[in-house]
Formats: C-alpha cells, structure tokens, sequence
C-alpha cells in the first residue's frame, strides 16, 4: 500500500475537495484522484463520495480514516527518529484565521533562530478543531482562543497574550459611546460560531443590548473593512493589526472591565516533538511578554 495514496486519501477528507487537496500536496487534481482511486482499488471498496460539490468519506473510508492519520502520523514520528535530512523532521501547527498575521510570524522568526533547519507545516482553521487535532496527535501544537471546554488529558495550555473586546466604528463616531453605537447603529455581528463571536454575543446579552444586525459574518478584517465603509458597527476583539491597515476607523472602549479574548497554545505532552512543542510556547511567551 502506498502512503501517497493514503495521504492523499487523508488530504482529499480534510480538505473536502479534489482541486483544495491537489493545491495542498503540490499535485493535479485528476493525479490525486488517480491515488485514491489507487488505493480503493487495493482496498476493494469506495472511500469517497460527492455530495454535491464536497467530497466525502463513505462510511468505510470514516472508518479507514482514523487508521490512515495514524500510519501518516506515526511514518512522521519514524522519520524523526531517524533523520530524513533535517535532525528533528517535521513538526505540524495548527492557527487560527487572525493569529495567523498577528501571532505565528513573530513567534516563528524566534523559533527558526533555535531550529534553522527546522520544515513546519501550518494549517488553518477554527480553534475548537485545531485544539481536537492536537489532542488526536494530528498537530503537535496550534495557536487558538482559550477553549471553552476541557482539553485532552494529553494535551497542555497556555495563555500567551488577551485582546478586549471593543467596539469598532467609522472615525466619525469617535465621540460617542459604546452602548449608544451598539443599540442605535447597523451591527455587524462577529460569527457567533467561533469563540471571539460567542464571547460578544455573551457581552450583548448580559448587558440587554439589542442590536440591529445588519449582517453576520467571521474574520475581524472584514469586519472592520465593512465598518469602513459605513455599513455598521462591530463588538469584536482589540485585534492589533487593524490600526495599522489605513482604515479611517476607530476603537471605542466598553465601560468598566470588559471581557477578553485569550489567546494561547495548546500542544501534546506526548510524542517526538513535545520538546519541540514546549520550546515554540516558550518562544511565544517572550515574544509576547512586553
């Protein structure tokens, strides 16, 4: 059995499409599914399905699944153990969307200064499923907001910097109130899916503000690329890299204490590169420390 096929098998899962999992792997569409095609063949039975225009395990490849990241995942751990050209192989970390221009680049710059020779890969997505990967051994770390919910026993936390939550508005409305703007305004509405939404949503409520929702959506750029354009305004996180964007829009601060988003690293105890892991959170910390 050949492990390009499962992990193009793996890639095809994850990613949900032919076109996003070539993308991935460096490859062709029609070569990745010529791999897994491959391999179902050599198996005997589907893996895959379309469902319109997402691709899907059957309910044997959900199966075959779980047992496929653990071959990936262990060849991974072999290759480090025993050298592939690189002395520590390649360590996998998970982001979130706004960490990834906020946090991962500072933190990698310190962290290639230890290991120049170090290969990363990086993937992209929610905090709840970047924590679930790590605690499946899937990710050896991933920057997230603090999980609402307990984290595998395998699996340690750490909080590296907070952002307050604010209110984001056109530059005209600098010299009014937070509470005025979110009762009187448009509201865009911060995706109540991901926690930094659930956190504002949380905020709306405790204080019975009732805000006309304009729109809902995820991704604090957008956001304030929308307050831009007048269209409303947000209840978001301080996210710093929106006051250098050249955006004529300001932050106004919630009366008394407001709440915070943490931000931090979650990594896996266990495994070859828990050491690498325990050394990208202490980068972290210094690099945030001020």
């Amino acid at each position: 059995m050949d492990i390009r096929y499962i992990q193009s098998f793996v890639s095809v899962v994850e990613f949900g499409s032919m076109a996003e999992a070539a993308r991935h792997l460096d490859l062709t569409p029609a070569a990745v599914a010529a791999r897994v095609h491959a391999l179902e063949e050599e198996i005997g039975t589907k893996l895959i399905t379309r469902v319109g225009r997402v691709v899907r395990p059957t309910e044997t490849g959900i199966l075959f699944l779980d047992r496929a990241r653990t071959i990936l995942r262990e060849i991974r751990e072999l290759k480090s153990l025993i050298g592939t050209g690189a002395s520590v192989g390649e360590m996998r970390i998970g982001v979130f969307v706004s960490a990834m221009v906020s946090v991962l680049p500072p933190v990698l710059r310190r962290f290639y200064a230890r290991h120049p020779e170090l290969k990363v890969f990086v993937k992209v997505g929610s905090s709840i499923d970047l924590c679930n990967q790590v605690g499946n051994n899937d990710l050896d770390a991933a920057i997230i907001v603090e999980p609402q919910f307990a984290i595998g026993k395998g699996c340690e936390w750490k909080s590296i910097t907070e952002e307050e939550l604010i209110v984001v508005a056109p530059a005209e409305f600098s010299n009014r109130e937070a509470h005025d703007l979110l009762q009187n305004e448009p509201f865009i509405r911060y995706d109540r899916s991901v926690l930094g939404g659930q956190l504002a949503d949380r905020y709306l409520r405790d204080h019975d503000l009732r805000p006309h929702q304009r729109l809902e959506i995820d991704g604090l750029l957008a956001i304030a690329a929308l307050v831009n354009q007048r269209l409303g305004v947000g209840l978001i996180p301080d996210w710093s890299p929106l006051w250098s964007s050249g955006m004529d829009i300001v932050r106004i601060p919630l009366p008394d204490r407001p709440p915070v988003r943490r931000v931090g690293i979650v990594w896996s105890k266990q495994g070859a590169r828990a050491t690498l892991s325990r050394q990208f959170v202490e980068d972290a910390e210094v690099v945030f420390a001020s």
